[in-house]
């Protein structure tokens, strides 16, 4: 089953043409990629005039393999759980990804908490906001992408070894590309305060303490959930560092600091 765009001229321009300017614009000032394999790139997902600059930088600098596990968060409380789109392609204004079916059945085999479902996805934003910077990067991509919106963090660290084994036996390279945005509608200083929090979790590649840190702190990382999952998988595919790329607010963009998004593009390889 291929996935049509559903935020196409909403969070992104719905031209090809101006599409791809605006994501090669953002890509543009990003460094040279890293030598060495990014295993998990963390980006945010909302309108480009306020999360593109981040996004940009991120994926720029990440040196991705050719298939790519997505990872988001599930805003419409549809579909199940640990939901595996399993087949077909994701198209978007321009450009079309397929969906690595040989990887996403291996799995689904292999890990009884996945399961496919189309329904976690059709009115779900966040991975596809993102595939515009994956298409320019490299339109030969192959995804697997997987709404996550289980809970319990001792089922989301068994699932992220099983996906991490299932990846290492079948040996084709894979990156993992978590899809979240920081704290919502909280003043910029409170929100750098709280996010910073929940990044020192991350760049400590400490999975379980970012779990409990959003939790604890209160932080409305839409994301915690994927990226809980996605540093699980990374720590099972030889993860041993990580560095946040950038950081910003949407205050930084509206000019209102008193209700704010928080942005992070993080790197783990």
């Amino acid at each position: 089953m291929n996935r049509s765009p559903i935020v196409a001229g909403q969070f992104y321009p719905g031209s090809a043409a101006t599409l791809s300017k605006q994501v090669a614009g953002y890509l543009g000032p990003a460094a040279a990629e890293s030598a060495g394999q990014t295993i998990l790139a963390m980006v945010p997902h909302a309108g480009y005039i306020y999360s593109g600059p981040v996004c940009g930088k991120t994926l720029g600098a990440a040196n991705l393999a050719d298939v790519i596990l997505l990872l988001g968060p599930n805003h419409t409380g549809r579909g199940k759980r640990l939901a595996v789109w399993p087949d077909g392609a994701w198209s978007i204004p321009g450009c079309e990804l397929a969906v690595d079916a040989e990887t996403a059945d291996a799995l689904l085999r292999a890990e009884p908490g996945l399961v496919a479902d189309y329904a976690a996805h059709l009115g779900e934003h966040s991975l596809e906001v993102i595939l515009p910077f994956l298409c320019a990067k490299n339109p030969k991509t192959r995804i697997i992408p997987l709404c996550v919106s289980e809970r319990d963090p001792a089922t989301l660290a068994a699932v992220g070894a099983g996906i991490a084994r299932t990846l290492k036996d079948r040996g084709v390279p894979a990156s993992i590309v978590v899809s979240s945005d920081m704290s919502h509608y909280i003043s910029h200083e409170a929100a750098k305060q709280l996010d910073a929090m929940a990044l020192e979790r991350i760049t400590a590649l400490d999975p379980d303490g970012l779990y409990q840190t959003v939790g604890e702190q209160g932080i409305s990382m839409c994301g915690v959930l994927p990226m809980t999952l996605g540093l699980h998988i990374a720590i099972g595919l030889g993860a041993t560092s990580a560095e946040i790329i950038a950081y910003a607010t949407s205050g930084e963009t509206s000019g209102d600091f008193s209700q704010v998004v928080g942005y992070a593009g993080a790197l783990i390889s």
